[in-house]
């Protein structure tokens, strides 16, 4: 359906980005909807995409998503409340807790991480493995020194 509007021959890098995310958030959450764990949100991606396997301070899973502490605090004690998540006393510190997955925190992880996957493979059906494979590579680059990576060369 035309809106009249006529498209830019170019479009901005930020729209093309948006809507890729849009595109892969819709399927993602479609399918995570069709499991045990439809209760899973993409807003809480920011503590599953970025939890090391022993646990994480709030301080390091803010830093990790680029938001603020308040935020990735009120999306643990929402995943705490769904038992995704435990708060337990750091080792090295008895006064900062470390944020940890529990069993079924674990298991939507492994689960999410594989549906990510599975949109990716079908994109490279989809649109072409030498296209879908370059354009990870350009955003490892780009996002590198963000993700504390070193780009290859």
């Amino acid at each position: 359906m035309s809106t009249g509007i006529p498209v830019p021959p170019h479009q901005p890098l930020i729209r093309l980005l948006g809507n890729a995310f849009d595109e892969f958030s819709e399927e993602m959450n479609r399918r995570i909807a069709q499991t045990p764990y439809s209760d899973v949100r993409m807003t809480h991606g920011c503590v599953f995409g970025n939890i090391e396997p022993e646990g994480s301070r709030l301080t390091y899973l803010a830093e990790r998503a680029n938001m603020t502490k308040q935020s990735v605090g009120e999306v643990t004690t929402e995943l705490e409340r769904l038992g995704y998540v435990e708060r337990v006393p750091d080792p090295a510190d008895g006064r900062a807790k470390i944020i940890r997955l529990t069993e079924r925190g674990h298991a939507a992880q492994t689960l999410g991480l594989g549906i990510i996957d599975e949109i990716e493979r079908e994109w490279a059906e989809r649109h072409g493995a030498d296209l879908v494979g370059a354009l990870r590579e350009a955003l490892e680059a780009v996002t590198a020194e963000r993700l504390g990576a070193v780009p290859v060369a």
